[in-house]
């Protein structure tokens, strides 16, 4: 399907940005972040993430729940199981690009924000470091036999029918 993630930063290559780039674009909007709400590596680290206050808002949706993002998410062939969504300033950006972008908008003060900043804080970092993480949830998921979102094969987006995975 088109508009997916291509390696640049965000969906079709529009967010590719680094540092540099981030100081010079227009810093200040809200930025919603997609997380799965019935994972408790996922709740704590969107309950414990903060941006820099300049920055705005960050709004927490969870994909467990309708929402138009997550529509949005689904219709991009995006599979939250597969890779956290953040959207800012009309961006989307998924899996390890979701990372290091949240983590170029957070500020480095308190201990998960400096985790953070340690693993995710270059690109190369959170894409090295993102696969793991994303395993430990999946090993989470299992191991408290909490289903997948499975946004991908709802065929009615506001269907909130999910299966267990095995």
């Amino acid at each position: 399907m088109g508009n997916k993630n291509d390696g640049k930063g965000g969906i079709d290559g529009k967010g590719d940005t680094s540092t540099k780039e981030l100081n010079k674009q227009s810093l200040r909007g809200d930025a919603w972040l997609v997380y799965d709400g019935m994972c408790p590596l996922c709740r704590t680290y969107s309950r414990f993430i903060r941006l820099r206050e300049t920055i705005g808002t960050l709004h927490l949706v969870d994909a467990r729940y309708p929402s138009a993002l997550l529509d949005e998410i689904t219709a991009a062939g995006l599979d939250i199981d597969q890779g956290m969504v953040l959207k800012f300033n009309g961006v989307i950006y998924y899996g390890s690009d979701a990372s290091y972008m949240l983590t170029l908008l957070s500020s480095p003060v308190g201990p998960l924000n400096r985790i953070n900043y340690l693993f995710f804080g270059s690109r190369a970092g959170a894409h090295i470091f993102y696969p793991a993480a994303k395993a430990m949830r999946t090993v989470v998921l299992k191991l408290l036999r909490i289903p997948y979102i499975e946004n991908l094969k709802q065929t009615d987006p506001h269907d909130t029918a999910r299966s267990i995975h095995s």
